[in-house]
């Protein structure tokens, strides 16, 4: 099959595939991001802006399955937007207020949502490899997307729920992938966190007070100076994690049943 058809045959089955991690990561190995499907707009900033100002509380603006890439959004109130399955790679969305948006299933490679306001928001399957985020405020979100390479310097987390989606594994376990993600002095208070994948991801300064870190995976994983009253390790993986000079560790629930803590790296 040439990869034209492929490409066309992985776009038509949004619904489908990204409803895990590795699903979605086979269908990108025959989607071609650099083709107009993944990169090009069919609206304009303009036309946007008409669709959310007619918008109202129950019928709320709904961009779902529309080619939104590399637009400048900036500062616009998407507050309750259907974005299901929008593409969305490189799109500047600084200062933009998407508080209680949808926004499973969509493609936000690249994406620069620094500083935007995501309180509520829901982020199911997304695709946010390399996305900007540093700033943004995302409490209370619920966000089970691949945010590989991602950066998040200084984001609000608290409350936000990142944890596994134990209910439907038929396809993989779906949860929040922070590879190599930068979470330098963000703030995770009370987040879960159970069974995230932060492997290598540098947590340096950031607050995990009372977070969830259950089960997930944190090995390599860079967490000088974190803060960890009251968060709880049962299971979490810490192999070649570095902890140097944590904050609140003797508070920190259940650090005796982590994995692999003899394996930490403590200067």
């Amino acid at each position: 099959m040439r990869r034209a058809s492929l490409c066309t045959a992985a776009l038509g089955m949004f619904g489908l595939v990204l409803v895990a991690p590795a699903a979605a990561q086979d269908m990108m190995r025959h989607v071609d991001l650099t083709s107009p499907e993944m990169t090009a707009a069919e609206l304009t900033r303009a036309e946007v802006e008409t669709a959310i100002a007619g918008a109202t509380s129950t019928q709320p603006a709904d961009f779902t399955g529309k080619k939104l890439s590399g637009l400048d959004l900036s500062g616009l109130d998407l507050s309750g937007a259907v974005l299901r399955a929008a593409r969305l790679n490189r799109t500047k969305l600084t200062d933009a207020k998407l508080d209680r948006a949808i926004l499973d299933q969509a493609w936000l490679l690249e994406a620069d949502l620094s500083r935007a306001s995501l309180r509520g928001a829901n982020i199911f399957a997304a695709q946010m490899q390399r996305a900007k985020l540093d700033g943004a405020d995302l409490s209370g979100a619920r966000i089970a997307a691949d945010l590989t390479g991602a950066s998040l310097v200084g984001a609000v987390l608290v409350g936000a729920n990142l944890s596994a989606d134990m209910k439907n594994q038929s396809m993989g376990l779906m949860r929040a992938v922070l590879k190599s993600a930068n979470l330098d002095q963000a703030v995770l208070r009370d987040a879960d966190l159970s069974r995230v994948d932060l492997e290598f991801a540098s947590l340096r300064n950031a607050d995990l007070t009372n977070a969830s870190l259950r089960g997930a995976a944190l090995g390599g994983a860079n967490l000088t100076g974190a803060r960890l009253g009251g968060a709880d390790f049962t299971g979490a993986d810490l192999a070649s994690a570095r902890l140097v000079a944590p904050i609140g560790l003797d508070a920190a629930r259940n650090f005796d049943k982590a994995q692999n803590v003899e394996r930490l790296l403590r200067e």
